[in-house]
């Protein structure tokens, strides 16, 4: 099984758990609103758009609004089924770091969470995904910005400069840092100022 599908049960038993009215960390969502998003971003293309477009945003909202009215068990059968016949292919590609990230999202709304221990290979992938993603997580920062390993990788997504900050840990931590979530246990090290403002970034996407 892919990361993507284990990500995706996991998810779903998760969302179960705490039930549609428990918070997450996406601002202003629910887990019923977060439901919906994932299922109108696999299954209606004509909302889709929505997501990353502003012209087509009030459509999306609309649809979304919508979806998340289902029946609650409904709605997660819809995701634990996966994407769309055609979308399988790249399901893997498409969405192993969206449902890890959701997943944290419903796991750490909440108090008293811990990192999950992933599978190297995981951790790898999300390693690789966070090569790219970085440089715009970071590309408003006045700083530099170092990513670091406990096992000794290093990159840099935005070099701006000889005032750094390095953040330190593994790679699932340092991607939802770059997504945007400040529920991460890292290690951060340069000027206390310079930090701040890293941590204080409009990070995401």
């Amino acid at each position: 099984m892919s990361m993507a599908q284990r990500e995706r049960q996991d998810l779903v038993r998760t969302m179960a758990d705490v039930g549609p009215d428990a918070p997450t960390l996406c601002a202003g969502w629910m887990v019923r609103d977060l439901a919906a998003h994932l299922i109108v971003r696999e299954r209606r293309l004509d909302a889709a758009p929505g997501i990353l477009l502003k012209p087509f945003a009030g459509y999306l909202e609309k649809v979304q609004r919508g979806v998340a009215q289902r029946p609650f068990p409904e709605v997660l059968e819809r995701i634990r089924t996966g994407p769309p016949v055609f979308l399988r292919p790249v399901d893997s590609a498409m969405n192993a770091v969206e449902m890890f990230v959701h997943h944290e999202d419903v796991r750490r709304a909440g108090p008293g969470w811990e990192p999950r221990e992933l599978p190297a290979a995981d951790q790898d992938r999300l390693w690789k995904a966070l090569s790219g993603m970085g440089r715009m997580a970071y590309r408003r920062s006045p700083v530099t910005v170092v990513l670091a390993t406990p096992d000794g990788r290093r990159m840099v997504p935005r070099d701006a400069g000889e005032r750094t900050v390095v953040l330190t840990g593994p790679p699932s931590e340092l991607l939802l840092h770059a997504f945007g979530r400040d529920e991460v246990r890292l290690e951060a090290s340069g000027a206390p100022e310079d930090i701040e403002t890293v941590h204080a970034l409009s990070r995401g996407f």
